[in-house]
C-alpha cells in the first residue's frame, strides 16, 4: 500500500522518505514501501489506527532508528548513512516535544527549557536566560518559570516541553500526540499555539496524532497509515475524499471489525 509523493516544484522538502522499510527485522517490517515529503513551512500530521506504525516513522523521522532499507533524508542529510558527528549536528537543528512532556523532574521549569543552551552553545548565562524567558513567554508560562513539573497541570507541561523544544529556534518541530490526555478547550489552545509558532518562527510542524478534529483545524496535510503503508495523503479535502476504508473508518468514527461466519469463527479457533 503506498501513495504518491504529493510536492509543487516551487517547495522545498525538508523531510523525504523513500522507500523506507522500518521495523526489528526484515522479514516482518512495521512499515514497507514507505514514500513522501515534508514541504517548509507546513505543518503536517501523521495519523493511522494503533498499531499502524505511527511511532515507528516517529522515530525514524527524528533519527533514533535506522531503516531497514529505504532512506530518511533530512534538512538535505541521509539519517541511513550519516555518521554520528552529522546526526549530532542535524539533531541541533529540529526540536522534539515528546506526548508527556519528558521534563527533568529535578529542575524547575526555565532551568529545563535552558538545558539544551547550556548542552549545545556556548552562550553567556544571561543571553540562555533571555532566550528561555522568551519562549516561555510564547507558551504563556512566564509567571511558571519557578515552579516543578509535579506542580504543572497537563497542559502546563506540554507547553513547557515545547517552550523547550523551540528554544533553539529549530527549522523543524516535531510533536508526539500533542492533544493526548488534555480536555477540548486546552487541546484547542494548543492547536493554536502551534499554528502560531509555525508562522511566528518559520518552522516546518509535523505532528503524530490521534486527534481528528486538531489535524483538520491544523495540518495543511494529512498522512495516514495503515497495514504497513500509506492508505491516504494529501489535503483535507483530499483525505475527506478517499475510498479507503481505513480513512472512511477514521473521519466517521467507525469501527474496522471484521465480522466472520460461524464456520470461519470455528476454523479461526481450532486452525493448528
Amino acid at each position: 500500500m503506498t501513495a504518491a509523493i504529493s510536492q509543487s516544484a516551487s517547495q522545498y522538502a525538508v523531510v523525504k522518505v523513500r522507500d523506507l522499510c522500518a521495523g526489528y527485522t526484515v522479514d516482518a517490517p512495521l512499515l514497507q514501501g514507505i514514500n513522501f515529503d515534508i514541504n517548509e513551512g507546513e505543518i503536517f500530521a501523521i495519523m493511522g489506527p494503533s498499531g499502524s506504525g505511527k511511532t515507528t516513522l516517529f522515530r525514524h523521522l527524528i533519527g533514533l532508528k535506522r531503516p531497514l532499507a529505504g532512506s530518511v533524508t533530512l534538512l538535505g542529510e541521509n539519517l541511513s548513512i550519516c555518521d554520528q558527528k552529522t546526526l549530532y549536528e542535524i539533531r541541533k537543528e529540529i526540536g522534539v516535544a515528546f506526548q508527556h512532556g519528558a521534563l527533568m523532574n529535578s529542575m524547575n521549569l526555565i532551568d529545563n527549557v535552558e538545558l539544551p543552551l547550556k548542552e549545545h552553545t556556548h552562550l553567556d548565562p544571561m543571553t540562555m536566560r533571555i532566550m528561555s524567558r522568551m519562549k516561555l513567554e510564547m507558551m504563556a508560562l512566564s509567571d511558571a518559570e519557578l515552579m516543578m513539573p509535579a506542580q504543572l497541570s497537563g497542559g502546563m507541561l506540554k507547553r513547557a516541553g515545547l517552550a523547550r523544544a523551540v528554544v533553539m529556534d529549530p527549522k523543524i518541530l516535531f510533536f508526539d500526540e500533542p492533544s493526548a490526555g488534555l480536555d477540548p478547550a486546552t487541546s484547542a489552545e494548543l492547536d493554536g499555539l502551534l499554528v502560531n509558532l509555525r508562522d511566528l518562527l518559520n518552522i516546518t510542524v509535523v505532528v503524530v496524532t490521534h486527534d481528528l478534529n486538531s489535524a483538520l483545524k491544523i495540518a495543511d496535510r494529512v498522512m495516514v497509515l495503515d497495514e504497513g503503508g500509506i492508505a491516504a495523503i494529501g489535503t483535507m479535502a483530499e483525505i475527506e475524499a478517499s475510498t479507503s476504508p481505513t480513512v472512511h473508518a477514521l473521519l466517521h468514527r467507525e469501527a474496522r471489525r471484521v465480522r466472520l461466519s460461524g464456520d470461519a469463527y470455528i476454523e479461526q479457533l481450532t486452525h493448528e
